[in-house]
C-alpha cells in the first residue's frame, strides 16, 4: 500500500468551497503574524531577552506547524482526488508529532523563564543567561524529534496497512492510521499513550506548578501597581498555555466520550490551525514592547514603499490608540 486518501471533511462536500477562503485567510493571518513577531525580536534589541527569544522559538515553531498540515489540506479541499505517498504521510505525522513534542516542552522553559524572574528576581540573571538559554532551547528541539522519531518508528513497524487505503481525516493523524492495520495495534497504542503522558501531561503539571508559584509570589506584592506589571509580565504566555492545553483536552474529551469522526475532524483544526493564529494576536495586543516595535516597523514600511499621508496618519492614530 503505497498510496493513500485522505476524505478530508467528506460530509462537507458542499461547503468546502466556502471551508478554502476561511482557511486561506486563517492561514495567512497566522503566517504574517508569526513572521513579524520573529522579525520585531530579530530587530529590536529591547527585545533581545530570554523571555523574547523563547518567543520567536514558538512563532517559528507555529510557521512550520501549521505548514506542514494547512497547504496540502487548501488543495485537497480544490480536488476531488486527496492523495498521499505512504512515505509522505509518514514524513507529516513525524513532523506533527516532533513539532507538537517541542511546543509543549518550549511552552514549559517559558514559564519557567517567568517562575525564575517573578519569583527569583535577584538571581534571575544568573540562572538564565543566554548560554543557558540556548542550551534549554537546543536541548528542547532536539527532545522534540528525537521522541517522535522513536514514536514514529514504533508506530511504522507495528502496522500492517493491508486493509482498505482510506485515511478519514484531513491530514494522517495517529488514530486514523491505527484504523487500517489488520495486525494487532496493541503495542502502537501503548507506545502513543506512553508518549503523550511524557510530552503533554507531564509539561502541564510542572508549568502549572510553576504559575502556582508565581500567583502566590504575586499576591504578596503590597503594591497594586507591582502586581499588575508582575501580572502582565506573564498574562500572554498563560493565555497561550491555556489555549493551548485547553485545546488539546477538549479534543481528547470529546474523541472518547463520542464516536463521531467529523466531529473529531472539526475539533482537530482547533490545535492544528486556530491556535497557530492565536498566538502572535495574543502577544501583538497584550505586550506593550512588541507593539511598539511592530508600529515602528509598520511606520518604516510605509515611508518606504510611499503610502499617502492620510494612510500614514491612520496608522500613526492606531498605534497611539494600542
Amino acid at each position: 500500500m503505497n498510496l493513500l486518501i485522505l476524505l478530508g471533511f467528506g460530509n462537507l462536500q458542499e461547503l468546502q468551497l466556502l471551508l478554502f477562503p476561511l482557511f486561506l485567510g486563517i492561514y495567512g493571518i497566522t503566517m504574517v503574524g508569526n513572521s513579524l513577531i520573529l522579525i520585531a525580536v530579530s530587530v529590536d534589541k529591547r527585545l533581545h531577552t530570554p523571555m523574547y527569544f523563547f518567543l520567536g522559538n514558538l512563532s517559528f515553531l507555529e510557521v512550520w506547524y501549521t505548514s506542514n498540515i494547512t497547504p496540502k489540506m487548501l488543495v485537497d479541499l480544490l480536488r476531488k482526488e486527496k492523495t498521499i505517498s505512504l512515505a509522505g504521510c509518514i514524513t507529516q505525522l513525524y513532523v506533527f508529532c516532533a513539532l507538537g513534542t517541542v511546543e509543549c516542552f518550549l511552552l514549559l522553559l517559558m514559564s519557567y523563564d517567568r517562575y525564575l524572574a517573578i519569583c527569583n528576581p535577584l538571581h534571575y540573571a544568573k540562572l538564565m543567561n543566554w548560554n543557558c538559554c540556548f542550551t534549554l532551547t537546543a536541548g528542547t528541539w532536539l527532545c522534540g524529534f528525537l521522541l517522535a522519531a522513536g514514536l514514529n518508528f514504533i508506530v511504522s513497524t507495528s502496522l500492517t496497512l493491508c486493509g482498505p487505503n482510506h485515511v478519514d481525516h484531513f491530514f494522517c493523524d495517529l488514530t486514523p492510521l491505527l484504523k487500517l492495520s489488520c495486525s494487532n495495534t496493541h503495542r502502537a497504542e501503548v507506545a502513543i499513550f506512553i508518549a503523550c503522558f511524557a510530552v503533554s501531561l507531564v509539561p502541564l503539571l510542572l508549568t502549572t506548578a510553576s504559575y502556582v508559584y508565581i500567583i502566590f509570589t504575586i499576591l504578596k506584592i503590597p503594591s497594586s501597581s507591582g502586581k499588575k506589571k508582575a501580572f502582565s509580565t506573564c498574562s500572554s504566555h498563560l493565555i497561550i498555555v491555556s489555549t493551548f492545553y485547553g485545546t488539546l483536552g477538549i479534543t481528547y474529551a470529546v474523541s472518547i466520550g463520542t464516536e463521531s469522526v467529523e466531529l473529531n475532524k472539526i475539533l482537530s483544526l482547533l490545535y492544528t490551525i486556530l491556535t497557530p493564529m492565536f498566538n502572535p494576536i495574543v502577544y501583538s495586543l497584550r505586550n506593550k514592547e512588541v507593539k511598539e516595535t511592530l508600529c515602528k516597523l509598520f511606520s518604516k514600511v510605509s515611508t518606504l514603499i510611499n503610502w499617502s499621508v492620510a494612510a500614514q496618519s491612520y496608522l500613526s492614530s492606531v498605534c497611539r490608540k494600542m
